[in-house]
């Protein structure tokens, strides 16, 4: 017996060493770019540095200058929150009923299919400015095609009122990434569903309802999940649109002075973390920020998974 044990554990330890093998790479790039930043994010935010010189302890200083004192960080939480409650849902949603609008075409379906996905390709900063000169008051053309009609345009993005909706619809027109994975999904739907449902008198919605949400549940879960993540990073997007709107199209730091335009309305979370970091130089503010934000991304994060798991009908 005893030796019986000892080959086991051998045979243990040698399956354990080819793992390794297998995972170690991917287990070192982890501690490289993600635990090692994250470690050093949490030290440097109870720490004031420049980069230059060796950082200071200040224990709970830029804790409480984030939290407390500095209140566009309050705007600028709220405006990305505000973005995350309005672009995910308008992304998800458009995405999915575009791909089922085009799942249905008998005729060019494929043609379509491109032209729906090809703004996705355009890069964010072009799209940007293209998008903010369409939208552009009194001389852009969709406000121009308005007053033909005896309409007056909104101000767009030069509106604190409207600008967060302009991103929104600027968020809309490149949908096609996410349309193309719905099409796919949609496309899995096993038909035998649709048929059996059909049988016992489903009708369209009950059909949508019981059939398909369920089925492509899990891409609706990777969609919103990766949506939700990347609207807590929102940035070049309304850093252009406000450059641009406000008539000083500038790059590098000097961007900084835009932000937010008009008004604080389109300031984000990360736009702010720039600001505080490379504006004002205070970089374990910062780092402090980086930190909540992480910590707000994974929260959500867990709390979809947790949600998707009661609406598939699985263990919390």
């Amino acid at each position: 017996m005893p030796a019986a044990a000892s080959r086991g554990g051998a045979g243990r330890v040698r399956r354990f060493l080819v793992t390794l093998t297998f995972i170690g790479p991917a287990l070192i790039g982890i501690l490289i770019f993600l635990v090692y930043p994250l470690v050093a994010a949490v030290y440097f935010s109870f720490t004031r540095f420049d980069m230059f010189n060796p950082p200071v302890w200040v224990g709970l200083d830029f804790w409480e200058y984030v939290l407390f004192d500095d209140p566009t960080v309050r705007i600028a939480a709220k405006n990305t929150l505000v973005f995350v409650l309005l672009m995910v849902p308008a992304r998800t949603v458009g995405a999915l009923l575009t791909a089922m609008l085009l799942n249905t075409m008998k005729r060019s379906r494929s043609i379509y299919r491109t032209l729906y996905y090809l703004p996705a390709l355009a890069p964010p900063v072009t799209a940007t400015i293209a998008f903010v000169l369409l939208l552009k008051p009194g001389t852009g053309p969709v406000n121009t095609l308005l007053a033909q009609f005896g309409l007056e345009g909104p101000g767009w993005f030069n509106d604190p009122d409207w600008a967060k909706a302009s991103l929104t619809l600027l968020a809309l027109w490149g949908v096609g990434d996410l349309m193309i994975i719905f099409v796919a999904a949609l496309l899995d739907v096993p038909q035998a569903l649709y048929e059996a449902a059909s049988l016992d008198g489903a009708g369209r919605w009950h059909r949508f309802r019981y059939v398909t949400l369920p089925t492509i549940s899990p891409v609706l879960l990777f969609a919103t999940i990766t949506g939700v993540i990347g609207t807590f990073n929102y940035f070049t997007q309304a850093a252009v649109a406000g450059s641009v709107a406000s008539g000083q199209v500038t790059s590098g730091s000097g961007i900084a002075g835009t932000f937010g335009y008009p008004e604080n309305s389109t300031l984000t979370y990360p736009m702010r973390l720039y600001s505080i970091g490379f504006g004002n130089n205070l970089f374990g503010a910062a780092n402090v920020m980086a930190v909540i934000l992480f910590v707000v991304s994974m929260t959500a994060t867990i709390i979809l998974l947790r949600r998707f798991r009661a609406f598939s009908g699985g263990d919390s």
